[in-house]
């Protein structure tokens, strides 16, 4: 199928970050339990690219003139590695973190890792150019691949798999508004308050460790897990407490900056929070699961953390927020300067974008068996070495365990300094989902 067609204002933004910015790609963890082998994979891998339009396109051109084309783009590369012990498949997604993606030959590459100290236990990891994913698409599209190797060791014998029909930019599927001249008036207005909000409140970051320009700079990543017990008290608390998971995910990573920064003192604490949401409802028309793109949006909260403020009180605030920008259709706003603010950053690599950012998708609604494989945890993160000094994590809920991948800029946050970081906001959790213990404030 041919879908040829010019990049909208997101990708041309996503392809920009992806030639300037090292890497800014969606790299899916899953780990798959069963007889999982090359051949296999490799048929459907090629499945999927048929299936998928943009993962049989490549990007060509020059920055100011992007284009999505088919001819030419390449298969998609599957690597195999053997590790002999479970952790290592982590050494795998560092190397995946810091390689960036060939969009001139193709948009997806796939690495798949035994590990020998198992009996049939591999993991299925993939890399995918964020102009054309986002975490859903990821995830979806790993599930995906698993019931095509359940369909081929099984026998069956497939007709020629049908192609999706080709997204158009997102920009086109927004509400009609924002294609208006207001709409795009109304972009730039949510730019310039964004930017006052900032000086105005001047919220505090982890900052530098150590400064190195955007071209010596990599992306680090420390990975957690709750066990399902520790899930569902998180999940029962938030509840209880009449705010989100998301929210008090948010919470917990910032009373972990803010008490880094307070240290130890009694002070106020002022700190911004970037959330991530989900359009595919909120477009027009809307768009299924089984679709590919860039189908999110950001936005980004200011909040003053004082001694006496309590972490629910927090999570509360941060939810309330989140709805309000909602409401007030800042979510579509920013898609609409989301080239702008990129390019803000690139020419100010200096700045420190927001003190925590959380990407949460909630519990993963895909299978867990696929006949002779089962899928037993699935997770996922973005690449990034540009936006340093941020405590940013990327969540997902599967099987009832929730797995938690916090990724970094190095040198700005340090390696010590970030496990450090990651092992007080799984304490954090804990404690605030005890009911027998009282959370300390921030100038523990």
């Amino acid at each position: 199928m041919i879908a040829n067609r010019k990049l909208g204002r997101v990708e041309q933004a996503m392809e920009t970050l992806n030639r300037c910015a090292k890497t800014w790609n969606v790299i899916t963890i899953s780990r798959i339990k069963g007889p999982l082998s090359e051949e296999v994979v490799r048929q459907a891998l090629d499945l999927i690219q048929h299936r998928h339009p943009r993962l049989n396109s490549r990007i060509v051109g020059s920055l100011n003139s992007l284009r999505f084309q088919t001819e030419g783009t390449a298969k998609i590369s599957l690597r195999v590695v053997n590790k002999l012990d479970n952790w290592q498949w982590q050494e795998v997604v560092h190397e995946e973190l810091n390689e960036e993606i060939d969009s001139s030959k193709n948009l997806l590459r796939a690495v798949l890792v035994h590990i020998l100290s198992e009996d049939h236990v591999s993991y299925l990891i993939t890399t995918v150019h964020h102009g054309v994913s986002d975490a859903l698409s990821c995830v979806r599209l790993h599930s995906e691949i698993l019931e095509y190797c359940h369909k081929i060791v099984s026998g069956e014998v497939m007709n020629p798999v049908a192609s999706l029909d080709a997204l158009p930019p997102i920009e086109e599927l927004l509400p009609k508004w924002t294609k208006s001249f207001s709409g795009r008036i109304s972009g730039v207005f949510l730019f310039l308050r964004l930017g006052f909000q900032k000086i105005w409140n001047r919220p505090e970051t982890l900052g530098f460790e150590k400064y190195a320009p955007l071209a010596k700079r990599t992306c680090g990543m420390v990975h957690r897990q709750l066990d399902p017990e520790l899930t569902q008290q998180l999940v029962n608390r938030c509840r209880q407490e009449n705010t989100t998971v998301q929210s008090a995910l948010c919470a917990a990573l910032l009373f972990t900056v803010a008490r880094k920064i307070a240290k130890g003192k009694r002070k106020d604490v002022r700190v911004s929070c970037l959330s991530y949401f989900d359009l595919r409802k909120r477009l027009e028309p809307a768009i299924t699961d089984e679709h590919m793109g860039v189908l999110a949006s950001s936005i980004l909260g200011f909040h003053t953390i004082h001694t006496n403020t309590s972490f629910w009180e927090l999570a509360r605030d941060v939810k309330q927020h989140l709805e309000a920008v909602t409401k007030h259709n800042d979510i579509f706003k920013m898609i609409l300067m989301s080239k702008d603010f990129i390019k803000f950053f690139l020419a100010v690599p200096n700045e420190v974008s927001a003190t925590v950012s959380v990407s949460n998708i909630g519990k993963v609604n895909i299978p867990n068996v696929y006949g002779a494989f089962e899928l037993e945890e699935i997770s996922y993160l973005g690449s990034n070495s540009l936006y340093a000094g941020v405590f940013a994590t990327n969540a997902s809920t599967f099987q009832g365990k929730m797995l938690l991948n916090f990724v970094f800029s190095l040198p700005s946050i340090s390696q010590d300094t970030m496990e450090t970081l990651v092992n007080n906001v799984v304490s954090c959790i804990i404690e605030v989902c005890d009911f027998n213990v009282v959370f300390t404030p921030i100038h523990k």
